[in-house]
């Protein structure tokens, strides 16, 4: 019997604020355990919290960028239960009345497009982090670091839309892009900025009913997410095969043995007994400030994508590659401004550009070749100065040495042969020495040709004008 998978994710987003979700505290990852701490994220007895604005504002950008409906007004919530890294006892959350509810997101390309919808959008506070460790006598310990605790998040949750892992992959793919356009978050899952859960059931195809699910938690990057989704079908397949009953449970993706494992089964879930929070008033985002922060938005990759085909002639592939990020957009643009080519550009930045950045483990911002150098080596081809297979090693030494394509050229004598005169010379020698070949073009075999333009490139150590050398070659083969 085929079957197919029914998943719906939750992604936990931090927010870039500089400060927490209701105090002061920084925000900054990697300083020393609980040092950025206070009386309110400790949760201390009469320490009230305080709503960060901007936490509001960035929460209220990702639904509108989601294309959600915003709640007028929306109520933060305890949300309760024990834990040793969560110091009050309850998180604060959103529950019956959350930010904003019934959004989507676009998926696939080149016609070939899906909706995905978006159930609601929460703002709530982080916990703590539990440290574990263990020792050759068998001795374990764990540690609580409360820096993380209080830090703002958005839970961004799916409908059960997603099918496939690749699905899944690209749904996640695609908020991370719209997320960091908007700098609402750094999308780091590596700290911890970008988190995943994902809920996974299968059924017979054909069927409309849902299937018994498992959760998998704390999913931290793109390969564990497609991996763990991947074993996680399998596993449910083959237990309905057997005759079996899948459990409703929530489970672990283990990376050192590559498949999931039970952490805790439904009779262990938790009863959270929410209740409205009340040292918070509710939050209301009228129609004025919801315009105020609509203008402050900047464009979004999709529609970035479709003024890069109208505006500067781009196949859809170019397009979608060059506004994965805002860097990558603005360098592209850029360097269209500079050149007037945006074909030449694109290919220069898609190709060679982002292969050595690659390569060397460098971002888009750390590039050692600016647009304007990537302009100027365009324009010296245009114009003839350097010929094409010259560029891609010019390009090369600016990438590594960080020296503009005039400084390469001069340095290493590169500049293009177009004197007609100086490459008609090398032919008639070339000619001579080979005259067996001549003589084979003239009887008819066209392709000899080839081999002249290669002898010429040869002995002008690929100095000589393309075009120049192959209209001479013809002009004296044929005369």
């Amino acid at each position: 019997m085929p079957y197919e998978a029914v998943i719906g994710l939750e992604v936990h987003a931090q927010l870039l604020t500089k400060t927490k979700i209701f105090c002061s505290c920084s925000t900054a990852f990697g300083s020393p355990p609980n040092t950025n701490t206070c009386a309110v994220c400790l949760g201390f007895p009469g320490a009230l919290p305080v709503l960060n604005r901007e936490a509001a504002v960035m929460a209220t950008k990702a639904a509108l960028a989601l294309e959600c409906k915003l709640n007028p007004v929306s109520i933060f919530a305890r949300k309760n239960y024990f834990y040793p890294d969560l110091p009050k006892g309850y998180q604060i959350s959103q529950f019956d009345r959350p930010l904003a509810e019934h959004g989507c997101i676009t998926i696939g390309s080149n016609g070939s497009t899906k909706r995905i919808r978006i159930k609601r959008v929460h703002m709530e506070e982080d916990a703590g982090k539990s440290i574990h460790d263990g020792f050759a006598d068998s001795s374990r310990y764990s540690y609580i670091d409360l820096n993380r605790s209080g830090t703002p998040l958005i839970e961004i949750v799916s409908e059960p839309d997603l099918h496939s892992p690749e699905e899944a992959h690209d749904y996640l793919t695609r908020m991370k892009v719209i997320l960091e356009y908007l700098e609402v978050c750094d999308g780091n899952m590596e700290e911890g900025s970008l988190r995943c859960d994902a809920n996974i059931s299968v059924r017979p195809v054909g069927e409309t009913t849902l299937g018994i699910k498992a959760e998998l938690k704390n999913l931290n990057s793109f390969r564990f997410l497609k991996n763990a989704l991947e074993y996680e079908i399998a596993r449910q397949i083959q237990v309905l095969e057997k005759g079996g009953s899948i459990v409703q449970e929530t489970r672990l993706w283990n990376t050192g043995e590559h498949r999931t494992m039970s952490m805790r089964s439904k009779e262990e879930a938790h009863d959270y007994r929410y209740f409205p929070e009340p040292d918070l008033p509710p939050l209301v985002i009228d129609e004025a400030w919801q315009e105020e922060i609509r203008a402050s938005m900047p464009e979004l990759p999709e529609a970035k994508k479709n003024r890069f085909v109208t505006q500067y002639g781009l196949p859809e592939y170019d397009a979608g590659v060059l506004t994965t990020s805002r860097a990558l957009a603005g360098f592209f643009e850029e360097t269209v401004s500079l050149c007037k080519s945006a074909k030449a550009a694109s290919n220069w930045i898609m190709g060679d550009l982002l292969r050595d950045l690659k390569e060397f483990n460098q971002t888009i911002e750390d590039s050692p070749v600016k647009p304007k150098a990537i302009a100027d080596l365009i324009r010296l081809i245009e114009s003839g100065e350097i010929s094409g297979k010259m560029g891609k090693d010019v390009f090369e030494v600016m990438f590594r040495e960080k020296k503009s394509p005039q400084e390469v050229i001069a340095e290493k004598g590169l500049k293009q042969i177009t004197d007609s005169r100086a490459i008609e010379k090398v032919i008639r020698d070339i000619i001579a020495a080979n005259q067996k070949t001549y003589e084979q073009y003239r009887s008819g075999k066209k392709a000899a040709l080839g081999f002249f333009v290669g002898q010429v490139m040869k002995a002008t150590q690929g100095q000589a004008n393309p075009k120049l050398v192959n209209d001479l070659l013809r002009n004296i083969l044929d005369a």
